[in-house]
């Protein structure tokens, strides 16, 4: 993804920056303001954290990374601004530059490997409040600049259909990731007409819409989305790498806790050290700062360096992610019994010399579950020709539809894979 200069003869001073973006083309950044956003560092940080975790196990070229989704969700959004504004809606220009600074910045509370830091390293903190703590202190040095972009975020401004923009449904988010998640994976049955969906949305009673002519897309989009958790999201091979890695996170931070001396980058090395929550985070500056220093690199660094540590467990899982040993699993539709894996745990236990407690870090067994549309949440109304609407469920001549609203639940045991 590169970003140029696109200078007019007639006018040095007036610079349009475009983005040569592998999912959509060329794409423009809206603005000067926009474009300062993008070179801050909390921003240019995402450059080193992929969009999809430990999934490149699985499909190789899902390099990419959250900087390359924020910058395709910001042009999406631009793009929406500009179709309902051509259906006669009013959007200012601060709203219109406030939503799509939004967007960009939806992410950046992320750290590394998607939800793994909120799993081992940090507590009682998800990643959007880290994102608008983040939010908030790039306001400071805009000076207020970014007021209405932090009150359409925490969904407080009066245009709710802004904050469906950047969470809903049918957010621009979504368009964007299944677009580039799909790309960069090869997954073709992901792919959705993203630029057809925001040509049929439109506004009714402060709510985005889409309209009748687009229904078929909207049908497209959610058995898309769908097919996209099972094959990349949640395919079983990714959850069992994010599952060794956890635990392979949660022994290290043991160690710590012991005293034990782990290589680790000065960032990884707080979070290891130091017990880490909510409080910490909006009282210790520390905290934000180390977190702000904390990418993917540093975890493969240490990963790599601890595959040698005396520790067992910790050189074990360590070296199953860095020369891909990962986790064996199996699924099944009801729960795993506990003697199950307490027959894994004692198998380890033998095999490794090493405590019940510590060979039950080689098991890990838990559930998961989507439910892709609920139309509670925030449903997605389809406008007719008469000004009615009809939730896409009702709407929908597709029996598929119907079944995306039933919550689907798989169990998973994953252990260690048996030496050869």
């Amino acid at each position: 993804m590169q970003i140029c200069d696109l200078v007019p003869q007639n006018n040095m001073e007036n610079k349009r920056k475009i983005i040569n973006d592998p999912v959509f083309g060329f794409i423009n950044i809206p603005g000067e303001f926009i474009y300062s956003i993008i070179r801050h560092p909390y921003l240019q940080r995402l450059n080193r954290i992929r969009q999809l975790g430990l999934a490149s196990f699985v499909y190789p070229g899902a390099q990419h990374t959250r900087l390359h989704h924020s910058l395709g969700a910001m042009y999406l959004t631009h793009e929406a601004v500009n179709q309902l504004r051509s259906k006669g809606h009013e959007i200012t220009n601060e709203e219109a530059e406030s939503v799509v600074a939004c967007i960009l910045m939806h992410d950046i509370g992320h750290g590394p490997f998607s939800h793994v830091l909120e799993n081992t390293l940090v507590t009682d903190i998800h990643h959007e409040e880290i994102s608008l703590i983040l939010m908030n202190k790039i306001n400071e040095k805009f000076q207020g600049k970014l007021d209405v972009c932090i009150s359409i975020f925490k969904d407080e401004y009066h245009k709710k259909f802004l904050h469906q923009l950047v969470s809903g449904q049918l957010d621009m988010d979504r368009l964007d990731y299944l677009s580039r998640d799909s790309f960069f994976t090869g997954v073709t049955e992901g792919s959705i007409g993203s630029a057809r969906i925001i040509k049929m949305l439109n506004i009714k009673d402060d709510r985005l819409v889409v309209d009748e002519k687009g229904i078929y897309s909207i049908e497209n989009f959610l058995m898309a989305r769908r097919l996209m958790y099972w094959q990349v999201y949640l395919h079983k091979t990714a959850v069992a790498a994010e599952k060794m890695l956890i635990n392979t996170l949660k022994r290290a931070k043991e160690l710590a806790g012991k005293g034990v001396d782990l290589f680790a980058s000065p960032a990884l090395r707080y979070f290891l050290y130091h017990p880490v929550d909510r409080h910490v985070f909006r009282n210790d500056p520390p905290a934000i700062e180390h977190f702000l220093n904390l990418d993917d690199n540093d975890i493969w660094c240490a990963l790599k360096v601890w595959t040698d540590h005396p520790d067992k467990v910790l050189s074990c899982l360590s070296k199953g992610l860095v020369d891909r040993q990962l986790f064996k699993i199996e699924i099944a539709s009801n729960p795993f019994g506990r003697e199950f894996q307490e027959n894994k745990i004692r198998k380890y236990a033998r095999e490794f010399d090493i405590s019940l407690e510590d060979a039950a870090y080689f098991v890990s067994s838990d559930e998961i579950s989507t439910n892709m549309y609920h139309e509670a949440d925030d449903s997605i109304d389809i406008l007719y020709k008469n000004g009615d609407t009809k939730d896409i469920s009702d709407a929908s001549d597709m029996l598929n539809i119907q079944l995306l609203s039933k919550k689907i639940r798989k169990y998973y045991c994953c252990f260690l894979r048996d030496s050869k």
